[in-house]
């Protein structure tokens, strides 16, 4: 697959088939992960793969909690609005909450001594593109590790006082949905040069890369 249809088409695939994943994607997703820099290759980060049912159920219903106090809290606008992009968000979101344990497979991610995440999610992004290049949707969110890291690191039988700190959640499965470009805001609405506020001295109205005819 080439790079940049890769790095235009990975968007965030939450409504997804049941399939197994087989393990040699397993494999190339994590082999690409722990390829990703890190700070001072330290390399200090922990990949769990999980699959099982009953692991699954136990955290289920945590994600769902904590997906609901964001409603509650700080996405109530979004949970309110009535713009029709809007809803789109809303439901997608709360897609992955209903289905939680319904996901095929799931990464968590643990980094120590990365506060920042700078090392951990280009692990993280590296494993989702390598999953893209397999025709493997994937979707990052870190409710779990807002709202329930002690509870998660239990379930999961992450040792205590190690260090260990929940760095996201990833789910994997083959999307019912197609590949696209996300619309996004073009570049140069959100890129300075030199100085805040300063034009980057551009301007990007399309994508640079669209699939061929």
């Amino acid at each position: 697959m080439d790079v940049f249809e890769a790095l235009y088409t990975t968007r965030a695939m939450r409504r997804v088939k049941p399939d197994p994943v087989p393990e040699e994607v397993q494999r190339s997703l994590l082999d690409a992960a722990v390829r990703a820099p890190s700070g001072g290759n330290a390399q200090n980060w922990r990949f769990l793969l999980v699959d099982s049912p009953e692991i699954k159920a136990k955290l289920g219903p945590l994600y769902r909690d904590g997906l609901q106090q964001l409603w509650d809290g700080h996405y109530k606008d979004l949970r309110d609005s009535s713009d029709p992009q809007a809803r789109k968000v809303r439901a997608s979101a709360q897609h992955l909450a209903d289905h939680f344990e319904s996901y095929p497979l799931m990464l968590f991610a643990f980094a120590k001594d990365d506060p920042t995440g700078g090392s951990i999610f280009p692990a993280v992004w590296s494993a989702q593109l390598a999953a893209r290049a397999h025709g493997v949707g994937s979707a990052l969110t870190s409710i779990l590790s807002i709202f329930y890291p002690k509870q998660t690191l239990g379930v999961l039988g992450v040792p205590s006082g190690q260090g260990w700190r929940l760095a996201c959640t990833v789910t994997f499965g083959y999307p019912l949905g197609r590949w696209d470009v996300a619309p996004r805001r073009p570049a140069h609405e959100v890129s300075y040069r030199n100085r805040w506020d300063e034009p980057v001295g551009f301007e990007i109205d399309q994508p640079l890369w669209r699939p061929s005819p």
